[in-house]
């Protein structure tokens, strides 16, 4: 068994009225174990900032787990829960190892005879742009639409969403909210009101994480569901894992793999959330097509009608050409399309 990897970085589009603090780029790892004729291919989607082991040791850890399998095999997952992007791109390797063109979890979903519905994701930018956004998502089929907010003016915000409450109702279109932890606790749970005012379906991690004792509160005293998403991350051991959702009682989960430790630690999080009555759904975390693909595959197979966040592929200039595709609000796989990851060249 032979494993190796490289860094692959990926560009944004940069449409004219966004916000300039936000990213230009992003590196995802990429692994490759290879087991005499057989490939397979895992995306380790880092995400600087936020991923609890963007650490400077992060290559080092690549290459000990070089070493490891070329002496003794592929490692539990378990070992690497403190490297939830590295376990994530190890689980999907060995899953497409034996997986045919890079169908990791076969299903109606990749034999093209089912789409998923996904929400459309606004970009925080000058009023005038995030309008815009918004027009262009509704006339091309989106039935959700994510607004990230507390990085503008608070009543900008409010108008473009009674803006676009004005012109469709909640049973036409839902529309969330994630602050990102940009609210004072102080503050947050009259802005949560206005929102409710506004029919404003959730809101992700309106403080930031680390005060339970606050979420808990807001949780509690808020009219606006409440999902967990920055709450969660860093979070590997079932019994604290128990402990968060049974202190804080969020309506939702936001649960986003590449963060999370992968596949079978998102399930985990899934088990203890479904036991405790609270939903939850799937959302990407700015990785490239191919580790989108198989996020949006693996979320088909968990039969969840929530829309996920899966429409980032299209934010990138240099994503590789893959049969994932977006099709009025929804994504589609195509199974007559062609991968090309000939970008993935020079492995280490």
């Amino acid at each position: 068994m032979k494993l190796s990897w490289q860094p692959y970085t990926l560009h944004f589009k940069r449409p004219s009225g966004t916000s300039r603090g936000l990213l230009h780029k992003k590196t995802s790892y990429f692994l490759r174990l290879e087991e005499g004729d057989l490939v397979g291919l895992g995306e380790c989607g880092l995400l600087k900032g936020l991923s609890v082991d963007d650490r400077p040791d992060y290559e080092d850890r690549l290459r000990s787990l070089q070493e490891e399998v070329a002496t003794a095999g592929i490692p539990a997952l378990e070992e690497l829960k403190e490297w939830p992007s590295i376990r994530m791109g190890l689980e999907m390797a060995r899953r497409d190892l034996k997986a045919p063109a890079h169908v990791l979890f076969p299903s109606e979903f990749t034999e093209g005879l089912e789409r998923q519905p996904i929400n459309g994701l606004i970009w925080m930018g000058d009023p005038t742009f995030m309008r815009a956004q918004a027009d262009d998502l509704l006339a091309r089929g989106f039935m959700v639409i994510k607004l990230k907010i507390g990085a503008i003016d608070w009543e900008a915000e409010l108008k473009l969403l009674r803006y676009l409450r004005g012109r469709y109702g909640p049973a036409q279109l839902q529309l969330r909210v994630d602050a990102n932890g940009a609210f004072a606790p102080g503050e947050a749970l009259a802005k949560m009101e206005q929102l409710d005012e506004l029919r404003v379906h959730s809101i992700e991690q309106p403080i930031a994480k680390g005060q339970w004792e606050y979420m808990a509160r807001l949780c509690q005293q808020s009219p606006l569901p409440v999902a967990l998403d920055e709450e969660l991350i860093g979070v590997h051991d079932r019994a604290p894992q128990i402990e968060m959702l049974e202190r804080i009682k969020p309506r939702f989960l936001i649960l986003k793999p590449s963060l999370l430790g992968g596949f079978a630690a998102c399930e985990q999080w899934i088990e203890l959330a479904e036991e405790r009555g609270i939903a939850w759904w799937v959302t990407s975390a700015l990785e490239s097509n191919y580790g989108l693909s198989a996020i949006a595959q693996w979320n088909y197979t968990l039969h969840n009608s929530m829309a996920s966040g899966l429409g980032t592929g299209s934010l990138f200039t240099n994503n590789f050409p893959a049969p994932l595709h977006m099709v009025r609000g929804t994504v589609a796989y195509d199974p007559e399309g062609q991968w090309n990851l000939s970008g993935l060249k020079e492995w280490r």
